[in-house]
């Protein structure tokens, strides 16, 4: 099992990683990149046609607040791109007119999307840390053991990111579905994020697999040896240890 196994093991681990970095910048750049197929993705879409400074219908991305072309239904008419951009309408559009009251006096929207953005980064460069060092991986079982613990921190923080974008995004629909306002979650930001979750948990127990059942063969065959050489010094004791008894009892 030695031989074959870690560097299956360590491949199909950096084949995970590489995923769940595709579905991570596949998230990361909505709102920055607006070219295809990015423009067709976002969070949360929802009707804001009686709120002042907003536009109908707004969608949140990762970067930006965009529009909806009503002819392809892609992202349009973005704003200027925002680190850790927050979703809260009352800040987005600067007005609390006609804004949900789901939305007015509270900041859990504020800092769930807050929190969303650093714990994405973070895991984003985590995994990629965890993608170099998985190179070791195929060849030691010392690299296997640092790439599953790097994909296992890289698998905590997307995990944790996640949960707080499921949690904003739902709630943040749910709230202007209570005030009549039409809305609805992105399902393939939705996927993206999961799945990455998903292919960094997989990566993490391979590499670890990889680590513990890929020992070293010279190890092995160093015991094997040490083993076979004591069994034939013990042989030769035991010969020698015969031929002084037979001689005893010849005199």
């Amino acid at each position: 099992m030695a031989g074959p196994t870690r560097p299956l093991l360590a491949f199909g681990s950096l084949v995970f990683v590489a995923a769940g970095l595709l579905f991570q910048f596949l998230t990361i750049l909505t709102g920055g990149v607006n070219s295809s197929p990015l423009d067709k993705f976002y969070f949360l879409e929802a009707s804001t046609n009686n709120i002042p400074n907003a536009r109908n219908p707004s969608r949140w991305t990762f970067f930006a607040i965009c529009g909806a072309d009503p002819s392809t239904g892609d992202n349009t008419n973005c704003g200027d791109p925002k680190a850790a951009l927050p979703f809260d309408p009352p800040r987005n559009f600067d007005t609390q007119e006609n804004i949900p009251e789901a939305f007015i006096g509270t900041s859990q929207y504020f800092y769930m999307s807050r929190f969303m953005f650093a714990f994405y980064l973070i895991a984003l460069f985590f995994a990629a840390v965890a993608l170099i060092s998985g190179l070791l991986a195929l060849c030691s079982r010392l690299g296997g053991y640092l790439s599953s613990m790097m994909t296992a921190v890289a698998l905590f923080f997307q995990t944790v990111a996640a949960g707080l974008m499921t949690a904003w995004v739902v709630k943040g629909r749910d709230g202007f579905q209570s005030a009549g306002f039409e809305a609805r979650i992105g399902r393939y930001l939705m996927g993206f994020t999961w799945a990455a979750v998903a292919c960094y948990f997989l990566a993490t127990i391979m590499f670890c697999l990889g680590g513990r059942l890929g020992g070293d063969r010279s190890s092995g065959v160093r015991r094997t040896r040490s083993t076979k050489s004591n069994r034939s010094r013990g042989s030769f004791l035991e010969t020698d240890s015969q031929r002084r008894v037979k001689d005893d009892y010849s005199v």
